[in-house]
């Protein structure tokens, strides 16, 4: 087993849900699992420290980039667990594309950011930090702002965590190509499976991961005594069937729905979208 698999349990980056008590996600849906790639910065306190620096410090657009490559520089030379990540995300890239290919490293709001600064740093490629309303930022690979020709560039994007790639889609893609450049590559940290690397190579986007969430990171999961067999069955059947196996969950366990309708705000905001788009077919 990689230190980086045993870095995302010890840090929580991924939870695994006690028997009969699925999560519940921001789409209404529920799961057996839930991450938080960038937990694995170092633990989620210091994450939580960053997201909330990047929150401050994020509407001046031009001076942000070089104030979180600096707490994340910074973070490389003393953590240990984010050490061990971006060097095994920088051996993952230095295997499978040639680096002197790569025009630019480029990173997405907002836990892209965790990465993409370091891999820059350590690559000697300038970065683009790409906000949400799709404007762009360029710096050299110590967050330095410069003025840069961006034409038919090749950029390597670096993102915490791959679903179904619709950050991409909606976001990244379209802001890179906007500048004239072209996203070829895509390294992420964590790869859910659900679709995400189809949809990029779709693009001509090749994609790459340092951990991939299936049947073998479970089992690792329940070798390293996190998880219980129920729970490993659990999490195997909702790999191969996610809606089938929640939907017989819940008819099993009517009282999870209908607990969860008068639970905290957020618990029953997202049971609502679930009741409200008859998303089980219930």
């Amino acid at each position: 087993m990689s230190e980086v698999t045993s870095y995302l349990f010890e840090t929580k980056a991924l939870k695994i849900c006690p028997e009969n008590k699925p999560f519940w996600y921001t789409s209404g849906k529920i799961g057996p699992y839930f991450i938080n790639t960038h937990f694995i910065y170092g633990s989620e306190q210091e994450a939580n420290e960053l997201l909330k620096f990047i929150d401050e410090e994020k509407e001046n657009k031009q001076e942000m980039p070089k104030k979180v490559y600096e707490k994340t520089a910074e973070q490389y030379r003393t953590s240990k667990i984010y050490k061990t990540v971006i060097d095994e995300m920088k051996k993952k890239i230095e295997e499978n594309i040639n680096v002197d290919e790569i025009d630019f490293v480029s990173g997405g709001e907002r836990r892209d950011w965790f990465f993409s600064y370091a891999i820059a740093d350590l690559l000697g490629k300038p970065h683009i930090t790409i906000f949400k309303d799709l404007s762009t930022v360029v710096t050299d690979s110590k967050g330095n702002n410069i003025n840069a020709d961006l034409t038919n560039k090749k950029v390597l994007h670096v993102a915490d965590l791959i679903t179904e790639a619709s950050s991409y889609l909606r976001a990244w893609i379209p802001a890179i190509k906007q500048i004239g450049a072209t996203i070829v590559w895509s390294m992420a940290v964590v790869d859910r499976m659900q679709g995400g690397k189809d949809k990029l190579a779709a693009e001509n986007i090749k994609s790459y991961e340092i951990l991939r969430v299936d049947n073998e990171l479970f089992k690792e999961a329940l070798n390293l005594g996190v998880i219980n067999k129920e729970q490993l069955e659990m999490l195997e059947k909702f790999k191969s069937d996610p809606d089938g196996t929640m939907r017989a969950f819940l008819i099993a366990h009517p009282e999870f729905l209908e607990n969860a309708l008068k639970a905290d705000e957020k618990t029953a905001a997202r049971a609502k979208l679930c009741v409200d788009g008859n998303l089980y077919n219930l």
